[in-house]
């Protein structure tokens, strides 16, 4: 009877404390409980042979259901270029996700979401992908993750649709988590993470491949990120490259 008890509290906990929190800068399918809020920020300093621009949103989300999430992006940006300069509003986003697959097991899950992000043109038109466009978008996605007490893999698939402007895109996602210590409760994990991203922009015919390294910390109900981003590879125009960008960020569930 004892045993029994204990491995089902473990079965319990695992699923809580699979832990990793969300990737830096690739997503994830898992879900906290319903009628939950998250508040997060991801602050991006970005710095192109173009110049430097630094990315700041308030990310309010909210679960109302725990296989359901809506959420707005409230986002402030600086910005250096060689050709325009200033700060201000960027593009707001309105986020929606739902998880129509899960499968659980004893210290390990596998979901999938679909996932759409609309961009609305309330920024400044400086030509900084997923920053400032002033120019609506709209992206349609699945992203999909496995989790075990070991391991996290997360990917994910999508188009973005920008109407009126050239910045159409394939979007692919791959990411790597390694929890560095032992499942314990209250949770209490640091993560290292490994994160490729790849963009094909069809109509500029530009290509880049990322990869970001990062670290997390997560608690009971905070994380607090830190991870670089280098190109791979990059097919862009003279002037347009990345050079690199650094992420911090926090989350805080309540």
């Amino acid at each position: 009877m004892k045993h029994t008890i204990l491995l089902l509290l473990f079965a319990l906990l695992s699923l809580n404390m699979i832990a990793q929190g969300p990737p830096i800068t690739a997503d994830k399918p898992i879900m906290l409980g319903g009628n939950s809020f998250t508040t997060k920020t991801l602050v991006e300093i970005r710095n192109t042979e173009r110049g430097s621009v630094i990315y700041a949103p308030l990310m309010l989300h909210y679960l109302p259901t725990s296989n359901s999430l809506v959420a707005v992006h409230l986002p402030y940006t600086s910005y250096d270029l060689v050709d325009t300069e200033g700060s201000g509003l960027a593009d707001i986003k309105v986020l929606g996700k739902y998880q129509f697959f899960r499968k659980d097991a004893t210290g390990k899950t596998f979901r999938i979401v679909a996932k759409t992000l609309q961009s609305l043109p309330t920024g400044k038109e400086i030509d900084m992908m997923e920053i400032s466009t002033g120019k609506y978008s709209g992206y349609y996605g699945i992203v999909s993750g496995y989790e075990t007490l070991k391991y996290g893999i997360s990917t994910e698939i999508g188009y973005n649709w920008m109407p009126d402007g050239t910045l159409d895109e394939f979007r692919a996602k791959l990411g790597f988590g390694l929890p560095l210590l032992k499942p314990q409760y209250p949770n209490k994990q640091i993560n290292l993470y490994f994160e490729y991203t790849s963009a094909l922009l069809p109509e500029r015919d530009w290509y880049q491949l990322l990869y970001a390294q990062g670290i997390q910390f997560a608690g009971k109900n905070i994380t607090v990120d830190l991870a670089v981003q280098l190109p791979l590879t990059q097919t862009i125009d003279v002037g347009r490259a990345l050079n690199n960008s650094v992420f911090i960020g926090t989350r805080y569930t309540f």
